[in-house]
């Protein structure tokens, strides 16, 4: 394993419209409705995504009724005390919700569930953070994110990244008692090699509402470039591991960015929905087969994972991978899990 002195950046790739357009598929099975319950919004990082960004993807084709925005750093308060400033993100999401709600863009709803950051090394202070999350979200704030992504070879895509074993410090363990305690949701963010980590702390901590990101982050470069069945067989088994706990829900998307070693931005053309659902399958079956289609959820991680597919596109390959399902396993893994964890209106 590489050292901590040799950590190698992968950042997400940078969206290219013209690249993107080369590839066009017809939209299948178009009236399955959806809840997408991982999109960011952000003024610029580098490429702006804001609400009406947001809108053209989901007016590709798919019947995407609401959203879930997902927790990345936008418009933080520039002063008061450090751990309130990551409620300005509420703020930022909960004014953008508020301008769907009018009606402006037909029935679909863009986040009416919000997760932010507050963080857990506050310990039982961060009752406050949450507090003040609830009161700015105006009834749409869910819970938090706080990401322990850590690989000794790969250094983190955004700042301020999380030091190794975050997950199992003392007072970060207290801090996310108190997020379930509130009756807020957590999502964890960590690699493959990270999972004993989470299997930790949810032993430590039963209960709560707790979902996993991106498939628990199977690697794909760095010292992990080459070992694809090795990984999969590391994080298949950490997986089925982590099925013990109930209380634990897996979101099956994210695979497209440049972590996961997929590298579809480095071809000529995009890669089409086919030759992705037949990549991302044995992820999605491992998963559901452990975890059950009511604790698994499909997200697009846009527009991180725009620099590799385009919303219709990746919402094809979902589809390909849940041909065979039934229609209540389909609803469940397109809009019924997401509505229940994040408590929000069915769609259907």
């Amino acid at each position: 394993m590489s050292t901590t002195t040799e950590r190698k950046p992968f950042h997400h790739p940078r969206v290219r419209p013209d690249w993107l357009a080369k590839l066009r598929e017809d939209i299948l099975d178009p009236d399955q409705p959806i809840i997408d319950p991982h999109h960011h919004l952000w003024v610029a990082r580098p490429d702006r995504y804001l609400l009406e960004d947001l809108v053209a993807d989901v007016r590709t084709g798919h019947n995407v009724l609401a959203t879930v925005f997902i927790q990345c750093g936008s418009a933080y308060r520039k002063d008061g005390p450090a751990e309130l400033r990551p409620v300005g993100e509420t703020e930022f999401v909960a004014a953008i919700a508020a301008e769907s709600e009018t009606g402006a863009y037909g029935a679909f709803r863009a986040c009416p569930g919000i997760v932010s950051h507050a963080d857990c090394l506050l310990g039982d202070r961060i009752d406050a953070v949450l507090e003040a999350h609830i009161q700015a979200g105006g009834g749409r704030f869910k819970g938090i994110r706080h990401s322990g992504t850590y690989d000794a070879g790969i250094a983190p895509t955004a700042p301020p990244g999380a030091p190794p074993g975050l997950y199992r410090d003392a007072t970060f363990q207290r801090g996310f008692s108190r997020v379930g305690k509130l009756g807020l949701t957590f999502e964890a963010w960590l690699y493959h090699p990270q999972l004993g980590d989470l299997v930790d702390l949810l032993r430590a901590h039963p209960g709560g509402k707790v979902v996993l990101n991106h498939f628990g982050g199977p690697l794909g470069v760095g010292p992990y470039e080459g070992k694809r069945a090795e990984v999969f067989a590391d994080w298949s088994a950490r997986m089925k591991e982590l099925a013990q706990f109930p209380n634990l829900h897996v979101k099956l998307g994210g695979l497209a960015m440049n972590v996961n070693g997929f590298g579809y931005h480095h071809q000529v053309l995009p890669a089409s929905s086919g030759e992705m659902a037949n990549a991302w399958r044995p992820y999605v079956e491992t998963a559901v087969e452990a975890f059950g289609v009511d604790r698994c959820m499909f997200e697009s991680n846009f527009p991180v994972d725009k620099g590799m597919c385009s919303y219709p596109v990746l919402w094809n390959a979902f589809k390909r991978i849940a041909a065979a399902c039934s229609a209540d396993e389909k609803a469940a893994l397109f809009h019924g899990t997401a509505a229940r964890f994040y408590s929000l209106p069915a769609v259907a």
